[in-house]
């Protein structure tokens, strides 16, 4: 299995549900994108972590990595190794230097580990396929651009009223200006379909 290597392209507030953060994985060498939806905490202990802050009391996430140090284990890796009707599955690969270990973990947590101990963040191309927008979806078009559609996506029932040549132009759209997470569901719509 061919590991894809990622890093993390954005972090901002999610537009379909509130308290909740969307995270954008970029691939390394490729132009597909993976959202996924995390916890505010979650969010949160990652931006700490992106923006060099240090908190006045260590997080979970740094005691992780304290307590891993103080018997010294490293992080090797982060594996997000499946997504299962929806969810995502991931391993953090550890190490003490002769054995290797593989701990399950939420893609979120394993994340704000990963950049706490400068690990590298992997996925397959299954994960990709399943999951994951390419940015070849937006077709460069040199007709006049039409006067472009809002469209509110909260929930699947709201693309149900749109027919197949729509859904497709509205995921071009959504693409376009890197709305992911609105392009996810719209990508999940056209499948449903398919």
């Amino acid at each position: 299995m061919e590991k894809i290597k990622l890093e993390i392209l954005d972090l901002s507030p999610s537009q379909v549900q509130a308290g909740s953060f969307t995270l954008i994985l970029s691939e390394e060498h490729g132009n597909r994108r993976l959202p996924i939806i995390i916890g505010m905490f979650e969010a949160q202990a990652i931006a700490i972590e992106m923006e060099n802050i240090t908190p006045t009391r260590p997080l979970t996430h740094d005691l992780f990595k304290s307590f891993s140090k103080s018997f010294d284990f490293m992080v090797e890796e982060i594996q997000i190794s499946d997504i299962s009707e929806g969810v995502f599955y991931s391993k953090i690969v550890c190490t003490d230097g002769i054995r290797q270990k593989n701990i399950d973990a939420r893609p979120s947590d394993a994340i704000a580990i990963a950049l706490r101990f400068n690990a590298p963040l992997y996925t397959t191309d299954y994960v990709l396929k399943e999951a994951g927008i390419s940015t070849d979806d937006v077709k460069a078009s040199d007709e006049e651009p039409e006067e472009p559609k809002i469209v509110n996506v909260k929930s699947k029932q709201d693309l149900v009223n749109y027919g197949l040549d729509e859904l497709k132009k509205m995921l071009e759209e959504a693409l376009a200006s890197e709305e992911y997470e609105k392009a996810a569901k719209i990508r999940d719509e056209i499948d449903r379909r398919n």
